[in-house]
């Protein structure tokens, strides 16, 4: 039997993957490196990182450097929670196949 209704429907795409891969090895990441690490424009990136901030998976730091804004990201323990289930549950698909 498969796992696959275990697995996360917000981390479908290759984008929140990613997004969520960076913000759980890292305390907390500017917008500007996970667009550059990922290779994103800035509406993807902003649409991705809104749905999962929707989901309580991230949040979301605004502050200014100088006077310069700069917005950073960090996973939250109910996002961290999520997406090592959703790992888990891969890894258990994968294994059974």
């Amino acid at each position: 039997m498969s796992n696959i209704s275990a697995l996360n429907k917000a981390f479908e795409s290759r984008v929140r993957l990613g997004i969520m891969s960076i913000l759980l090895v890292n305390e907390w990441v500017d917008y500007k490196e996970i667009k550059a690490s990922l290779d994103l424009t800035d509406g993807n990136l902003a649409s991705h990182i809104t749905g999962l901030e929707k989901f309580g998976y991230i949040e979301v730091r605004k502050r200014f450097i100088g006077k310069k804004t700069n917005t950073s990201y960090q996973i939250t323990a109910l996002g961290k929670q999520a997406f090592n289930k959703h790992i888990n549950a891969l890894e258990k698909l994968i294994n059974n196949l």
